[in-house]
């Protein structure tokens, strides 16, 4: 099987996607992509008075998302975190 036979476009995930963004996210738990910590979203310091929300670790400050939101549309910035743990729910 070749590797073009392999591919899909991003519509194949569009329903994991629909799973992974229908979730309660602040019990997430992520690591810190600067120091390494883990912890739960819940725990992220918040500056929310720019024009886009700004998390940052409280153990050492790096930026791990930034959302922003223009009218009906979201953009999230999650390069500050190396790895996001969902839970599925209750």
């Amino acid at each position: 099987m070749e590797d073009a036979d392999l591919r899909l476009d991003g519509n194949a995930v569009g329903g994991l996607l629909g799973e992974v963004f229908a979730r309660e996210t602040t019990t997430a738990r992520g690591t810190c992509a600067a120091c390494g910590a883990v912890g739960e979203v819940a725990t992220l310091v918040v500056y929310a008075q720019a024009p886009g929300t700004v998390l940052r670790c409280p153990a050492c400050g790096a930026v791990l998302l930034r959302i922003v939101r223009a009218g009906e549309r979201l953009w999230l910035d999650a390069r500050g975190v190396s790895c996001l743990e969902l839970r599925p729910p209750a």
